[in-house]
């Protein structure tokens, strides 16, 4: 990767190790603004409160409970009153989020800086700093800006957070200054990142970058700015209650304007108007879901998900892309030594030897660390002295004592190795043979050589020669335990898995082969080629199933992409590269053990082991729930439009009133319930459930939903109206049609649950049996039906209801004969 020095930011440096004077910083600062790589959020309850009321579904809630309210259903009224409660108090949460992932990226920026100005050492605010400042980094410190390094040595730095990289990356120094007059491009071994830290030996820093124009600072913007839209849920829900409370209204001033002109008084049109918007208010709709969201997120989190905001549960099950992180997320995020490879004649043990002693504990680099993880330096010899590893001679080397004498014992790049060894030209191809093997297969490989030395003739030199070949060592990043299952699973169900990484391209098709990615050959693409394709022609290629070498912007793009053809997705990650893509992502995934705290903050789901096996589980989850929600939504409106179409047309004809207020509350302690508790407990009937819809315009009901809504809705319409004007009779016995309709409406409506739930939990069968039974035998309790304006039917009456809700039960059965599919 090449980076831009912006042209005249090193206008008058010349010398590499010249600072500026203060003369010339307070002109910079006034060019090119302060370092303030951080952004200002607004904050406080007035930008909260002002966020929350652009939420209908808020203005919603009040009107419905101020209504309520007004016609004296105070039960109703509170409810809606106390559904504003989690509603408001999320809003809170996510406004405090957005001030939270700001602090969280604030973590990673160094505060303080050691600066060369007027010729002297000092030390100022990070903000002060300035293009064409020369700034000191020690061992542990974070860059405090984008530059060049113009001096240091040893130096390790870890990028982790910016590229994805699992292993620390060696810097080397620019020799020259790039011209200033020009924008010039240097490659990224000689750039130091602000967000990334010095490991190991120090480093001097010529800032190019500062503020926004740092790529941190363009990670920043992305996490700032990004937003979730609004979910097909939501806005399928919302829509819907617009469409109801439009349509509840007018037909009750179009009822109550009937009524009084048929005569019938200002009372019966109040009561008819009023009976009819009890019945016709949604107000289950939005309870229900509420409440499923909160099963949700409970079940989530008996998954290890943290849901982070309530909404995700529905786009978690209609998921249909995972682009997921490699380190960390798909492996376990550490190098192990997994292959001793030694040379004829020598063993693992000795060669591991050789391999610590020339290893140093205090390093700070892991691949040290791995080599000595574990490994008692058994009859260790005193170093005599030791080389330490630079960029320039690319190996650490150790004089020690040994056998009469004294032994070398070098490691490094093997490159490095095979030319202090005396080697054959055929000894040589098969070592570069091997190390390519494992480089093929995904490893960092390091050779390792030694030789024998006079004490007499040595005079405190590093050897450069005569070197016998010990063997090579290869380094992993392990995948995690169950990943390759469950990439399985996902693509079973119709999920695709992008791996999307910072490594280069041989480590991450091996890690994609091991995990399951692709299956046995996985289309591997760099993050440059990503974006030359996208730029060029805006599409994304087909097949991929690994991104390597991938940028913040470019793994962004490629969420962009996918969601442009059509594909809901999953982004997971654990470091501040990833937060751009989870904040754009339908759902952002953070790891919780390893992942950054900017990384949680902005994601929608928390994995509490980072295990990518429970993604699966999560999604299988959301799934469930998604399906679940469908099928009560089904039955809320199959019963709703037969009670609200005769609560309206019966009246309208002129006929005495069907329902009385009573009838709707009573029918309402038989509906919620049902909605509430037998539609979320349902099992899932497979393990991740059908993939799935890609339909440009997500929606939450197919048309053949529609279809069945309008067929069912419709003959339970004439069914109930029907019976009732058959049994009002010549002599209008209302109190007996009534019972004949009401009883046809809830038999109806148990035939409703039957199907859709097929009795497969306790609930369901408890109210599809115990709510027409309890219904019956209150009507037929001697005084208590007059109480509520009712009459037994009669045998032939109960036939009747029984033949008419068992046929529009069949024909509810004939349009479930599928599980509703996602849209």
């Amino acid at each position: 990767m090449r980076r831009s020095v912006p042209e005249g930011c090193l206008d008058g440096l010349t010398d590499p190790m010249l600072g500026l004077t203060a003369v010339e910083a307070e002109a910079r600062l006034a060019r090119y603004g302060a370092n303030a790589i951080i952004p200002g959020v607004r904050g406080g309850w007035r930008a909260t409160l002002t966020d929350t009321l652009r939420d209908p579904m808020l203005w919603f809630l009040i009107a419905t409970g101020l209504l309520f309210a007004a016609v004296g259903r105070h039960g109703e009224a509170l409810v809606m009153l106390l559904a504003l409660v989690p509603l408001l108090g999320m809003d809170a949460y996510l406004h405090r989020r957005t001030q939270a992932s700001v602090e969280g990226l604030s973590g990673r920026l160094a505060t303080t800086v050691s600066v060369v100005r007027d010729g002297v050492a000092q030390t100022v605010a990070a903000e002060a700093l300035v293009p064409g400042d020369l700034a000191l980094v020690r061992a542990g410190e974070s860059f405090p800006a984008d530059g060049l390094l113009v001096a240091g040595d040893e130096m390790q730095v870890d990028e982790s957070t910016l590229t994805g990289e699992s292993w620390p990356v060696r810097k080397q120094v620019l020799e020259a200054l790039p011209p200033a007059t020009s924008r010039a491009g240097v490659e990224s071994p000689h750039w130091g990142l602000a967000g990334t830290r010095l490991l190991t030996g120090q480093a001097w820093l010529r800032v190019a970058l500062t503020g926004a124009e740092t790529l941190y600072g363009e990670v920043v913007r992305s996490a700032v700015a990004g937003t979730h839209a609004r979910t097909p849920l939501q806005q399928s829900v919302a829509q819907l209650v617009r469409v109801l409370v439009v349509v509840a209204l007018i037909f009750c001033l179009v009822l109550a304007g009937l009524r009084y002109q048929q005569g019938h008084g200002l009372l019966d049109a109040l009561i008819s108007a009023l009976t009819l918007a009890i019945a016709a208010l949604p107000e289950e709709f939005p309870v229900v879901l509420t409440f499923f969201l909160g099963v949700g997120v409970y079940r989530l989190a008996r998954r290890r998900a943290l849901v982070r905001r309530a909404v995700v549960v529905e786009n978690i099950g209609r998921v249909t892309c995972i682009c997921s992180d490699k380190t960390g997320t798909l492996t376990e995020g550490r190098l192990i030594l997994s292959h001793l490879h030694p040379a004829p004649g020598l063993s693992d043990a000795h060669l591991r030897q050789l391999a610590a002693a020339a290893s140093q504990e205090d390093s700070g680099d892991p691949l040290d660390e791995a080599v000595l993880a574990g490994h008692g330096l058994q009859g260790e010899r005193r170093v005599v002295a030791r080389f330490p590893f630079t960029e320039a001679r690319r190996k650490a080397s150790v004089v020690m004592e040994g056998e009469g004498g004294l032994r070398v014992a070098v490691k490094g790049a093997p490159e490095v190795v095979f030319g202090l060894c005396s080697l054959v030209e055929a000894e040589r191809q098969a070592w570069h043979d091997d190390v390519e093997a494992f480089s093929a297969g995904g490893h960092k490989v390091i050779a390792c050589a030694y030789r024998e030395l006079s004490p007499d003739g040595w005079q405190g030199e590093e050897p450069s020669d005569g070197f016998r070949m010990a063997g090579l060592l290869a380094f992993e990043d392990p995948v995690r335990e169950g990943v390759s299952d469950a990439v399985a699973a996902c693509r079973a169900a119709g999920i695709r898995v992008i791996m999307v990484t910072g490594d280069h391209a041989g480590t991450a098709l091996a890690i994609a082969r091991e995990a399951g990615i692709g299956g046995a050959e996985p289309r591997v693409i760099t993050g440059d080629d990503l974006a030359a394709r996208l730029e060029h022609d805006g599409r994304l290629p087909e097949g991929i199933d690994v991104v390597a070498r991938t940028l913040p912007a470019q793994k962004l793009a490629l969420v962009r992409a996918l969601q442009a053809q059509g594909e809901i997705v999953a982004v997971t990650g654990d470091g501040v590269n990833d937060v751009p893509a989870l904040q754009a992502a339908d759902i952002g995934i953070a790891m919780g053990e390893r992942g950054t705290r900017v990384a949680r903050e902005v994601s929608s789901i928390v994995l509490l082991d980072d295990n990518f096996g429970s993604i699966a589980g999560a999604i299988a989850e959301g799934r469930r729930l998604f399906t679940n929600l469908q099928l009560c939504f089904l039955y809320l409106l199959m019963v709703h439009i037969p009670l609200v179409m005769t609560a309206a047309l019966i009246p309208m004809l002129g006929y005495p009133l069907l329902y009385l207020p009573i009838h709707i509350v009573w029918l309402e302690l038989i509906i919620h319930p049902t909605a509430l508790l037998v539609f979320q407990n349902l099992p899932a009937s497979a393990a991740l459930g059908q993939p799935p819809s890609r339909s440009d315009r997500p929606r939450f009901f197919t048309p053949r939903l529609w279809g069945a809504l309008l067929v069912v809705g419709t003959a339970a319409t004439a069914g109930v109206t029907g019976l009732y004007l058959y049994s009002l009779g010549a002599d209008y016995a209302v109190e007996h049609a009534r019972s004949v309709a009401l009883m046809a409406l809830i038999l109806t409506g148990a035939g409703i649950t039957a199907v859709l739930s097929r009795l497969r939990s306790t609930s369901a069968w408890t109210m599809v049996v115990a709510a027409p039974l309890l219904s019956a035998v209150m009507i037929h309790l001697p005084g208590l039906g007059s109480l509520l304006g009712l009459q037994p039917p009669h045998v032939e009456d109960w036939l009747m209801v029984l033949g008419g809700s068992g046929i529009i039960t069949l024909l509810a059965w004939v349009g479930q004969r599928r599980r509703p599919s996602r849209a």
